[in-house]
């Protein structure tokens, strides 16, 4: 049996952050599809009292006891560098980070297996935000950074560029979460990092998101003419197709805001029109996922929307939105969206 698998497991990984001996051994045995008896192979812990862990009837505080259990469940060396603390007041990146990018065209090489099972286990977390939520996997992403960023100064050329844009994929995905939550400084810092990341790396379209990343909280926070700069800037250069298509609907939806509408819709067309070039989520960017062909419509939806394009908008969101089914927190937004356009169109 593989202990590797179970690992991409998000509740397992986000019950590892809060150190619960309890979840940990349940989430663990779901993920991998074991009983209690097997369980007790693996760890050197009699089965009687892995079903007392198991129902909080018996606390785990031995660090011999830990040690069996890391060990015999092969928890990834990104997880078991985790930092004890789980305080909020760690949003901002620390300076650490900075330093090990600065060294990271050192002459070198280095084993990217471990990057390629971090980069699978993001992808993993990118899927599972809207059901367990981002503060969860906080302290999880950031370990993960850290084991991207300790690999860098090791690597060289193409090596090192690659582990950058894993880096800026994790940073960005950190600034998201920090900007649920309400740290705007913390999210911006994180951003920056991204976008530094980026650049140095040479990925034109995760440097391109994370301009419209920072063109999106400034929408949201009121100022749409910083917003439209922001986002004009991330349609410089030559990006893939589905880039290009989130740029183009944030520009378009920050010239709606200031009353540019057949900019808008334009721009909107456009978004659309390189959405439908890139179908497959293969032919996309790992972080662009999501940008189906449902999601290009409800996209030029909610362009039209921002147009004041009452029925278009309101047709697209009914068109689209049952497609939705398996994103309780997109199709609440989208849902809200079309019955917005639909208020306006009963008055």
């Amino acid at each position: 049996m593989s202990t590797r698998g179970p690992w991409t497991d998000i509740r397992l990984r986000a019950a590892w952050a809060e150190q619960d001996w309890a979840a940990i051994l349940r989430e663990y045995r779901r993920a991998a599809g074991i009983s209690q008896r097997d369980l007790e192979g693996l760890i050197g812990v009699a089965q009687p009292n892995i079903a007392a862990i198991e129902k909080g009837r018996r606390k785990i505080t031995s660090a011999e006891v830990i040690a069996r259990i890391t060990e015999g469940l092969q928890v990834p060396t990104e997880l078991t560098g985790m930092p004890a603390t789980s305080d909020p007041d760690q949003w901002a990146p620390p300076l650490e980070l900075r330093e090990r990018i600065a060294h990271g065209h050192a002459t070198g090489r280095t084993d990217l297996r471990t990057a390629d099972w971090i980069g699978q286990v993001l992808a993993q977390h990118r899927r599972a935000e809207d059901e367990v939520g981002g503060m969860q996997l906080w302290r999880v992403v950031r370990s993960q950074l850290d084991a991207v960023t300790r690999l860098i100064p090791a690597t060289s050329g193409p090596v090192a560029d690659r582990l950058m844009l894993l880096a800026a994929e994790h940073a960005h995905w950190l600034s998201w979460v920090a900007h649920t939550h309400g740290a705007t400084g913390p999210a911006l810092a994180w951003l920056d990092l991204a976008h530094g990341w980026a650049v140095d790396g040479g990925h034109a379209d995760m440097a391109s998101w994370v301009h419209r990343v920072r063109s999106y909280y400034s929408l949201g926070h009121g100022d749409p003419q910083r917003a439209l700069r922001t986002a004009e800037a991330g349609r410089a250069g030559r990006l893939s197709p589905a880039a290009g298509s989130v740029a183009a609907h944030q520009e378009a939806m920050a010239a709606a805001r200031l009353g540019e509408r057949d900019r808008a819709r334009r721009l909107s067309d456009v978004a659309l029109r390189l959405a439908e070039q890139v179908p497959e989520e293969e032919e996309r960017p790992g972080w662009l996922y999501w940008l189906d062909p449902t999601r290009a419509r409800l996209q030029a939806a909610d362009a039209a929307l921002a147009c004041r394009d009452w029925a278009t908008a309101a047709a697209g969101f009914r068109e689209a939105l049952p497609a939705l089914a398996g994103y309780p927190r997109d199709r609440a937004h989208y849902q809200s969206r079309l019955e917005d356009a639909e208020r306006h169109l009963s008055r």
